[in-house]
């Protein structure tokens, strides 16, 4: 039986993609060389249909377990095997199913502003020509009818940056060492020192990743007349994609997203006011993150934007 020994388990444009691509470098450690294969999001099958694009995501899934654990056959025989997918973080029942079936996982969870890391979430699937909502804080506002109707995680603009509630579940299935908390600064800012911890946590040699592969920030784009149609015809395409083969959808999908980046724009920065009415939503949250794991994050409640350096 093939299953990981660790996770890069949450949460979404916090550098997960970076932190997954440097510890493929590591001799002792075996990454699945599908990035994100979500298993654990699901029992079974994953949904059909969602919001723009999710269609497709879903189909994406690995999901029955011989499939998964095929991903980690190749691994040496002596390497730790790990998986990244930062939804499993947010999604409790995702929690709840690692512990069923690796209770003795080592797990890393890379934290970022929830107000950034929101706007960032908006912004990807902006520039993807995937988001029809051109305002952030109005983007937001629509998240309780996006859920309900099924929108993939991806969507939850908020509700993926609630840190508070989600660890203080994670630490009633699993125990406080085997959990390495590090924030998006931590990578950004000293990473070599960030994934000597990540080593020395999983066990494995420190001392031989020197960086960070340079991974791409997803480019911004132009707010145009032309960009509008394309990003329409996106999501269409997302909307009614599962009715056909994924190199098909693939085959469509890629030159109009080409088309869209073409027209390259200056990447938005959260204003003041947006930031003033987005944060309150997470006050609460935050009281409760540094009551559940006993570290400071208020500096998070007066904090500016952090640059954007990683893509997840």
């Amino acid at each position: 039986m093939a299953l990981p020994d660790f996770f890069v388990l949450g949460v979404p444009k916090a550098g997960t993609t970076a932190m997954h691509a440097a510890l493929t470098r590591h001799p002792e450690l075996y990454l699945s060389r599908v990035k994100e294969p979500k298993f654990f999001l699901s029992d079974g099958p994953p949904p059909a249909r969602g919001g723009p694009g999710d269609a497709q995501t879903y189909q994406e899934h690995v999901w029955r377990r011989a499939d998964y654990e095929a991903l980690f056959a190749p691994a040496p025989a002596e390497a730790l095997c790990g998986e990244a997918t930062p939804f499993y973080l947010y999604d409790l029942d995702a929690q709840n199913r690692i512990r069923r079936l690796v209770p003795k996982a080592k797990l890393i969870v890379m934290l970022r502003n929830p107000v950034d890391r929101a706007h960032s979430n908006w912004t990807h699937l902006w520039a993807a020509g995937l988001e029809p909502e051109r305002d952030f804080v109005r983007a937001c506002a629509l998240e309780e009818r996006r859920r309900a109707d099924g929108w993939a995680h991806f969507w939850h603009y908020l509700g993926q940056g609630l840190y508070g509630r989600q660890l203080e579940h994670l630490l009633t299935l699993f125990g406080r060492e085997q959990v390495l908390l590090l924030r998006y600064r931590d990578l950004r800012d000293s990473p070599v020192r960030t994934l000597d911890r990540v080593c020395d946590f999983l066990g494995v040699q420190t001392g031989l990743l020197d960086a960070v592969p340079s991974e791409n920030v997803t480019p911004y784009v132009a707010d145009t007349a032309v960009n509008a149609g394309l990003r329409a015809v996106l999501r269409t395409g997302g909307r009614i994609g599962h009715h056909f083969p994924s190199r098909v959808r693939t085959t469509v999908h890629r030159p109009l997203l080409r088309a869209l980046q073409r027209q390259r724009g200056g990447r938005p920065t959260i204003t003041p006011a947006q930031r003033a009415a987005i944060l309150p939503f997470f006050v609460e949250d935050i009281a409760l993150l540094e009551q559940v794991t006993g570290e400071f994050y208020a500096d998070w409640l007066t904090a500016g934007l952090e640059p954007e350096l990683f893509d997840d």
